[in-house]
């Protein structure tokens, strides 16, 4: 069977053609529910993703009828998305997921229904100042989790790492079940104190280039000692006073914000990890490879850290939400 996935974010959108597991076609492009946001409209997205599935289409030389099933994750079941779907809430296993499932056409985007897989949200109820922290939430995420979970054979106690614009760590417990998950700006703020701060002509190209490990891990420790907004006032201080490049400052201030997630997972009350949990991380290669050496120097976590490679970690969300539509009986 073909099989057409749509990921949608809230600035981008991926759509993967699959035939019998194997990716055949893709496209992309910069569009997402932020644009609904903005405009109060569903048009610019819906126009979109139409447009995304033809380019995937074209490049899998295939066309409408050749596909047996379209299914869509994301920030596409938002309330600023196309079809709206309540969060499941943890802890979720992927037949919570799959049970959850709803159909929806849209003829803008396609002419059959699309089945749209949820999002996952933490078990917190009346929230207020004494327990909004232990709140969180997800929409996409939950499928790239339950695609890892599948292709590592998880089954134990594992935080998955999900770094990005919104860094996402993921708690799945021994029952394969998302149990919770915690997210920070680590990605928005790398940009915005790299970009538009007084650090910016600090740090020359933006972000690190490679890892430095000792500036990595001391960034880290500075942000834990003395907090986050100092320790990046720092990079400032090592450039007019110091001799370290400006890869070694980028690492500096990399550590200091990554850093200050590892305090997250330490003191969230969103997940309750052990510091034996395993480590499971994704990511772009620096980010993957910063996480990886910050979780493995601090002596807190003791647990086996898993640092994917490329093949490990692609197309994610298209492989989980196949996986989840599987247990739907909607695919072989």
């Amino acid at each position: 069977m073909n099989i057409l996935t749509v990921d949608t974010g809230t600035t981008n959108t991926r759509v993967t053609v699959w035939h019998d597991g194997d990716v055949v076609g893709q496209a992309a492009r910069q569009v997402g529910v932020r644009d609904t946001a903005i405009t109060g409209s569903t048009a610019k997205l819906e126009e979109g993703v139409r447009e995304t599935i033809a380019e995937a289409l074209a490049a899998a030389n295939l066309g409408k009828a050749d596909i047996g099933r379209a299914i869509a994750s994301g920030m596409i079941t938002s309330n600023v998305g196309l079809c709206e779907i309540p969060h499941v809430v943890a802890a979720a296993g992927i037949d919570d997921l799959a049970a959850a499932m709803r159909e929806s056409l849209i003829a803008n985007v396609w002419h059959e229904p699309i089945w749209f897989v949820p999002g996952v949200r933490n078990a917190v109820d009346h929230i207020g100042l004494h327990n909004c922290e232990a709140m969180d939430m997800m929409r996409g995420e939950e499928v790239e989790s339950f695609a890892l979970v599948e292709r590592l054979g998880l089954d134990e106690p594992t935080v998955i790492v999900l770094p990005g614009s919104h860094s996402k760590f993921v708690s799945i417990d021994s029952k394969r079940r998302i149990d919770g998950c915690v997210t920070t700006l680590a990605g928005e703020l790398l940009h915005v104190i790299s970009h538009d701060t007084i650090l910016a002509g600090s740090l020359k190209d933006g972000f690190a280039k490679r890892i430095d490990a000792e500036m990595l891990l001391a960034g880290a420790a500075s942000a834990k000692k003395i907090g986050l907004g100092r320790a990046c006032f720092s990079v400032r201080i090592l450039d007019q006073f110091a001799v370290y490049d400006a890869n070694a400052r980028a690492n500096f201030l990399l550590g200091a914000v990554l850093g200050s997630d590892l305090l997250t997972l330490k003191n969230s009350s969103a997940i309750r990890m052990s510091p034996g949990t395993r480590f499971v991380v994704s990511g772009k290669p620096i980010l993957r490879e910063a996480i990886g050496r910050l979780v493995e120097g601090d002596d807190f976590f003791s647990g086996t850290v898993t640092v994917l490679g490329d093949d490990e970690q692609r197309d994610l969300a298209g492989y989980g939400a196949i996986a989840v539509a599987r247990r739907r009986g909607l695919v072989d």
